[in-house]
């Protein structure tokens, strides 16, 4: 009678296992060893996200896209910097965004492998209007002629009578001005100054508009 050999389970078992967790550790040392590799065909696009005036723009938000696809996006620091990597060669546009500003968007952008490209201050967007209080307003001789020129002072009054200067501007040579103030209510003095006559108006605010306002110097065009 032939006497057959039964061997342990577990042996069987152990071997397979062993032997799949060996794969397992093959391919992620492989893939490790090849990200290096596919990230140095690769590019990418570093820059600075600004306003018009020169200002950084923090927190700014840009995303790279592609034939109308988003593939990725990068957060602008403190300093209104970012920086993108791992792009194929090829051209992208970027879609930029942030709080209180209109979208901008550059078109065909080109990315060389192994390069990062800076883009510099190119990425510049503008206040959205539609986030400020806007005074726009005109000074005026005695005559109802226009002031160039005029010192013009914005003042946010609080509610017990005390006052911070904000900002000052010269009216152009239509005699305007403008200035804009985050969102919120509030009330402000505007104050002109020429040749040593000032004229002032209250303005008070309830949300995010256009405000205008005239303010007549008592003073002829004759005598200045």
């Amino acid at each position: 009678m032939r006497t057959q050999v039964l061997y342990p389970i577990f042996k069987k078992t152990s071997f397979f296992r062993n032997r799949a967790l060996r794969i397992a550790v093959f391919l992620l040392i492989s893939a490790v060893c090849l990200l290096p590799s596919a990230l140095a065909q690769t590019g990418g696009l570093k820059g600075k996200v600004r306003t018009n005036g020169g200002q950084v723009i923090p927190n700014a938000r840009v995303t790279v896209r592609r034939d109308g696809k988003d593939l990725t996006s990068s957060k602008a620091d403190a300093n209104g910097l970012f920086r993108i990597e791992g792009l194929e060669s090829g051209n992208y546009n970027l879609v930029v965004d942030a709080d209180g500003y209109t979208s901008g968007i550059l078109y065909n952008v080109e990315v060389k492998k192994k390069k990062v490209r800076d883009l510099g201050e190119r990425l510049i967007l503008s206040i959205d209007q539609g986030t400020l209080v806007i005074v726009k307003g005109s000074v005026f001789f005695r005559e109802g002629s226009s002031v160039t020129g005029a010192k013009v002072e914005i003042e946010k009054v609080d509610s017990d009578g005390s006052t911070k200067k904000l900002a000052t501007a010269l009216t152009n040579i239509s005699g305007e001005f403008t200035f804009r103030q985050p969102e919120g209510r509030g009330k402000y003095r505007i104050t002109a100054k020429f040749n040593g006559v000032s004229g002032s108006k209250m303005v008070e605010v309830d949300n995010a508009a256009i405000y205008r306002l005239a303010i007549s110097l008592d003073l002829s065009r004759i005598d200045k």
